[in-house]
């Protein structure tokens, strides 16, 4: 998955640090938080075509069922973190145009 902690550390809140957990995913130089999100779209894109790859070897004969069912939770997996991101994302852009001027 893109979307990885660095440490278990960055979960950890120290004195005077902040409350954001440092993530790396295609962004380690710092591009910003666009470039995670791509990051991401492109890990769903990704899983998506390793499941469609698995299923069709399992079809074909000459993959396994447990590979392709692993596969395919995955890539589900993928999908709905994705998913429940982009909801809290437009939850919070909603609650701050929402907000008084």
């Amino acid at each position: 998955m893109a979307v990885e902690f660095d440490s278990p550390s960055a979960l950890r809140l120290t004195p005077g640090a902040s409350a954001t957990p440092a993530i790396s995913g295609g962004s380690k130089s710092g591009a910003g938080f666009g470039a995670t999100l791509a990051g991401m779209l492109q890990s769903v894109d990704r899983t998506a075509g390793e499941a469609n790859t698995a299923v069709s070897s399992m079809v074909e004969g000459t993959g396994d069922v447990h590979d392709a069912m692993i596969a395919l939770q995955r890539a589900e997996s993928t999908l709905q973190l994705t998913m429940q991101m982009r909801n809290k994302l437009m939850q919070a852009y909603q609650e701050i145009m929402r907000m008084p001027v």
